[in-house]
């Protein structure tokens, strides 16, 4: 039976009502449902709405269905219920008779599904905090295990200055760090309950919401029952802090797709993250890395959907806000699968140190040394980046690298060029040079690999 059938003398189409029904997506919502209930039913309790006695079967009833819910939730889809709100009511009323058609005194749909969307919003965003930690720690451990190793780094894709897997390995902590920190942020705020709030006047019940709050796990209650029913703020930025964290990740993906290429050869992904081609025998395709990188337009995507869904609406609700669920549940999932993906292609990684030494001392990468050899000896840097400038094209021309013109070419560039150039353009003296926190000296990259390892043990309790 519907909840709202009194008012109308004819049934709803059924085109309408598949339409209009939500039960196929916010089934999701069942346990949140049920925790709100358990909640508003000891609530109603004090302003004398339900004795003690009804209060105890209600509980008792929901306990059961509770667990029956989290046995098997597929079978809330075989219901014809419009939505979760009205499977709920419905399960309750069949186990205790009319006692379950008074458990929604004072409440409406509207703080309802804000409530119980926030309750679910609060459960996803802790296994989301927990996902992006275990690839943090990941990263960490694969870039311990590749220490040693040293590789290009790139700007515009063309080979700049050398650094190490691990500091490569190590920038990506620091994103997904900030990716942790913006998902806290957004859990802080949303951490308000709206029920208590009606349809959007509030209840005409004197419900100790702060308790009511509290007693459901929120930090406190919502100060607006207009604002508090309308507001999809949580929404939004959840999906925004996902799609900011899938953009990382694809970043990540992207760039592991390309050093595992035949060109660069300096990764070679595990066959359990890889798949073979079904024509061309030789191929092994970085598959989970490039649905990283595609899913991260999805996740986006809905992010875009939701906040065209919202704009221009008028307060209070209006039944544009069921567009909420689906984006988000899938947002969010699609996040967490990645999360846990990027995970799994750093298990069985292995890093060609050998290819990435070779590659790291190709390129002209310590050219920066020279100039700076320059600098030390009194010429001015933009002096300096000129002679070097003609150096590197000279090199090029001889086909031969920095560290191995001769003196005598030097000097045609620069008299002031001597036999101590040498140590400068070696490749562990450019490393050893970058001294500054956050730079690529071993000594810097074993204090960050040090310090990441202790913070993220101390969070993973």
């Amino acid at each position: 039976m519907a909840l709202w059938g009194g008012r109308f003398s004819q049934g709803a189409d059924s085109r309408f009502k598949q339409f209009n029904d939500s039960l196929r997506f916010d089934y999701r919502l069942a346990e949140q449902d049920i925790q709100g209930s358990m909640a508003w039913a000891k609530a109603l309790v004090k302003v004398g709405v339900l004795t003690e006695g009804e209060q105890a079967q209600l509980q008792q009833a929901m306990e059961v269905l509770l667990a029956s819910v989290q046995q098997d939730p597929q079978q809330i889809l075989n219901s014809d219920a419009e939505d979760i709100h009205s499977w709920v009511e419905s399960q309750l009323i069949d186990a205790v008779g009319a006692l379950g058609k008074k458990l929604h005194t004072g409440r409406s749909r509207n703080d309802q599904v804000a409530t119980d969307l926030k309750l679910w919003c609060k459960a996803q965003g802790e296994l989301l905090l927990g996902s992006i930690t275990a690839l943090q720690q990941g990263l960490v451990a694969s870039a311990r295990a590749n220490q040693a190793a040293v590789l290009p780094g790139y700007t515009h894709l063309q080979r700049a200055q050398p650094v190490t897997y691990a500091h490569w390995a190590l920038a990506y902590v620091e994103m997904l760090e900030r990716d942790h920190s913006r998902l806290q942020d957004a859990l802080k705020r949303l951490d308000t309950s709206p029920l208590g709030c009606g349809a959007l006047a509030g209840t005409a019940y004197a419900i100790d919401r702060e308790a009511l709050a509290l007693d459901m796990g929120f930090a406190g209650a919502t100060r607006n029952s207009l604002d508090s029913v309308s507001d999809r703020d949580h929404v939004v930025e959840l999906m925004h802090v996902a799609s900011l964290s899938m953009t990382h990740l694809s970043r990540f993906a992207e760039d592991l797709i390309f050093y595992n290429t035949g060109e660069a050869g300096f990764v070679e992904l595990s066959d359990a993250v890889t798949s073979g081609s079904s024509l061309m025998p030789q191929k092994k395709n970085p598959d989970a890395l490039e649905l990283i990188r595609g899913k991260t337009g999805r996740v986006v995507g809905a992010q875009m959907g939701m906040l065209m869904s919202l704009k221009a609406l008028p307060l209070a609700y209006n039944k544009d806000m069921q567009e909420d669920k689906e984006g988000l549940f899938d947002a969010l999932d699609t996040w967490h699968d990645c999360l846990d993906m990027a995970a799994l292609v750093l298990i069985d990684l292995k890093v060609n140190g050998e290819r990435t030494m070779a590659a790291a001392q190709g390129g002209y990468a310590n050219a920066t040394e020279l100039a700076d050899y320059l600098v030390a000896k009194g010429i001015p840097f933009r002096e300096a980046h000129h002679i070097v400038g003609e150096t590197v094209v000279y090199a090029i021309q001889v086909k031969k690298p920095l560290e191995e013109l001769s003196l005598p070419e030097f000097q045609r560039f620069s008299p002031v060029v001597g036999e101590d150039v040498y140590p400068n353009l070696e490749l562990e003296a450019t490393l050893a040079k970058r001294v500054a926190k956050g730079g690529v000296a071993r000594e810097q990259i074993e204090s960050a690999l040090t310090a990441a390892e202790a913070w993220l043990s101390k969070r993973a309790g």
